[in-house]
């Protein structure tokens, strides 16, 4: 079980999504952090310049960090763009 933030940047990019997408993202955030171990919804990034994991929410990747077992959302963003 674990919390998570957005960081000032990925925030801003949260805003700029629909109200639909901001709600499915908010939603899968909230069942992610209850689990037990949210890693094993992950993915681990190879190139670890945007973020070390991230979780595929439809179209969409959610990047992220973990930092004292809290979620720490670095960016958000469609698959198209989102690793540009």
């Amino acid at each position: 079980m674990s919390e998570y933030f957005f960081t000032q940047g990925a925030f801003k990019e949260f805003k700029k999504l629909t109200p639909p997408i901001q709600r499915r993202i908010l939603e899968k955030m909230d069942y992610y952090s209850l689990q037990e171990n949210c890693l094993r919804f992950a993915d681990k990034l190879i190139d670890f310049r945007i973020g070390s994991y991230r979780f595929r929410i439809g179209n969409y990747r959610v990047v992220f960090d973990l930092e004292d077992e809290k979620i720490k959302i670095l960016t958000i963003g469609h698959r198209r763009e989102i690793y540009r």
